[in-house]
């Protein structure tokens, strides 16, 4: 635990409200094969310290934890700032991002990006505060996520994704993206301790580009 690095408690640069759009960017500390994406409502880039107070917030939320796999259940500040200093030093996944609020900067959720062994497969992941429920943040952010890997990333020829196979919301979100149902197994729940069973979902390339402007799917 890198705590002495990153304590809920040092010294903060001004509020993320009270900067400008480009300095919320915080440009130097992505990295460049990581582009910062912007949407119509977001803003996403690598996570820093000045979310882990919200991010501590947000993520200590059951209805949260029990969704994703790797969550622990009660999260602590000192579990946002560990995930932090781990994603800008490249720990965790390929790409990380911090999903913000392009108005404020408010930090709302996490996705991120992660590659498979065979190197032409990439999986997503997401998760959203529960405030942002139900808004459509969640599908814009991770249609700004899959635009990116396919632009970015000649050698992927496919991304896939997994949700629980109660979790409704999330599935409706894999679906308005695209991706097609592939089966169902179990995963490990961190926060809850066992396996849960899951659906696998994948989208290609070749589908993608028929898709891209998303204004296709229902």
């Amino acid at each position: 635990m890198q705590g002495e690095l990153l304590r809920a408690d040092q010294s903060r640069s001004p509020r993320e409200d009270q900067r400008s759009p480009v300095e919320r960017l915080r440009p130097e500390r992505l990295r460049t094969d990581c582009p910062v994406l912007l949407s119509e409502r977001l803003v996403m880039r690598a996570p820093h310290e000045e979310d882990i107070d919200a991010l501590a917030h947000l993520a200590n939320n059951a209805k949260v934890a029990t969704m994703v796999s790797r969550m622990p259940h009660p999260y602590t500040a000192n579990d946002a700032a560990d995930f932090v200093w781990r994603t800008r030093n490249g720990e965790i996944g390929k790409c990380v991002y911090a999903i913000t609020k392009a108005e404020n900067g408010a930090f709302i959720g996490c996705c991120g990006v992660e590659p498979h062994t065979d190197g032409k497969t990439v999986e997503i992941g997401y998760w959203l505060g529960e405030p942002y429920w139900n808004q459509g943040y969640t599908t814009e952010a991770c249609h700004a996520l899959v635009d990116m890997v396919f632009r970015t990333r000649q050698d992927v020829d496919q991304i896939d994704a997994r949700c629980r196979v109660m979790n409704v919301a999330s599935r409706r979100v894999i679906q308005k993206c695209g991706f097609q149902f592939q089966g169902s197994g179990l995963a490990a729940s961190l926060a809850l301790g066992s396996n849960v069973p899951v659906e696998w979902y994948r989208l290609d390339r070749k589908t993608w580009m028929s898709l891209r402007s998303w204004g296709n799917i229902a």
